[in-house]
């Protein structure tokens, strides 16, 4: 499977806003383990915002590839995304 769908996807996550590897798995119709391979390749971190995916408990990846953890959280909290100790709300 291309990863451009997953991709495309991931674009259209509205600064402020998160989703689940599940949710973008469901819309680029893939598995979300795939959709985390994806993303630990984003070839455009700033067209492609990776930091929006979270798993789908609103915990944040200890893998994120531009940082890890705490920069997925501040890059989330720039756009006023609130959290619950280490945890964001999944809508």
């Amino acid at each position: 499977m291309a990863h451009a769908e997953i991709y495309e996807v991931v674009k259209r996550i509205p600064c402020g806003s998160v989703m689940s590897y599940g949710d973008v798995a469901r819309l680029s119709g893939t598995h979300p383990r795939v959709v985390g391979w994806a993303l630990h390749h984003n070839p455009d971190p700033k067209t492609i915002p990776c930091h929006r995916v979270v798993f789908r408990d609103g915990s944040l990846s200890p893998a994120f590839v531009f940082g890890g953890a705490n920069a997925q959280k501040e890059l989330l909290e720039r756009e006023g995304v609130v959290f619950n100790g280490d945890k964001v709300r999944i809508l």
